[in-house]
């Protein structure tokens, strides 16, 4: 006999089944999914980049009324989807043991081979429609570049950063994150030519 299809969940009735997981999950129309992280596995890269950000954004906006948060806070991005950014910037007012950011203004995702195509394609546009991002960053873990889109009204701008002595600067929140901060101490493997003929 089939079995039933259990009805979608909600943002909150995930929250409270969250609790009772060893892992942490997303939720994508109203179903629970491995958060990515955890199916593939977070390399050293990925994790310094991680870290080197939430560290590089953290004194700027102490005071500011927003701060960075990692992929513990999740971001709803449609009725009954949830998803887990790298790192995001929140504005307003603090809520104590609150799961879910509820402004985020700049959504960082950390790319890796594994996790790039969501990030780069489904995320983004899941992003891109959220009425307070202001600011999407991708950094990429393979070598030194980033990519930030800029809200300007309906639509977005794109700017590449690549030299690693540029600086992102999302005016608005405040706060200037150097390309030398996030790459300092990752190593790169040495760029492999083509083969002429």
């Amino acid at each position: 006999m089939a079995q039933t299809a259990r009805r979608p969940m909600s943002v909150e009735e995930f929250f409270d089944w969250q609790q009772r997981q060893d892992f942490p999950y997303e939720l994508v129309g109203g179903v629970p999914v491995p958060h990515v992280k955890m199916m593939t596995g977070a390399s050293a890269q990925h994790d310094r980049a991680t870290v080197t950000i939430v560290a590089a954004l953290h004194n700027p906006l102490r005071g500011t009324g927003c701060r960075p948060t990692t992929d513990d806070i999740g971001q709803r991005t449609g009725i009954a989807t949830l998803r887990r950014p790298d790192v995001t910037v929140e504005c307003g007012d603090l809520i104590l043991d609150s799961d879910e950011s509820r402004k985020p203004k700049l959504v960082v995702e950390v790319l890796s081979p594994s996790t790039g195509p969501i990030d780069r394609f489904r995320k983004f546009e899941e992003d891109r429609r959220h009425p307070t991002i202001a600011y999407i960053l991708l950094v990429e873990t393979r070598w030194p570049s980033a990519t930030l889109y800029r809200r300007r009204g309906d639509a977005w701008e794109t700017q590449a950063f690549e030299p690693i002595d540029e600086t992102i600067a999302p005016t608005i929140i405040g706060a200037r994150l150097p390309m030398a901060d996030i790459y300092g101490d990752m190593v790169f493997p040495p760029h492999r030519e083509m083969p002429v003929g």
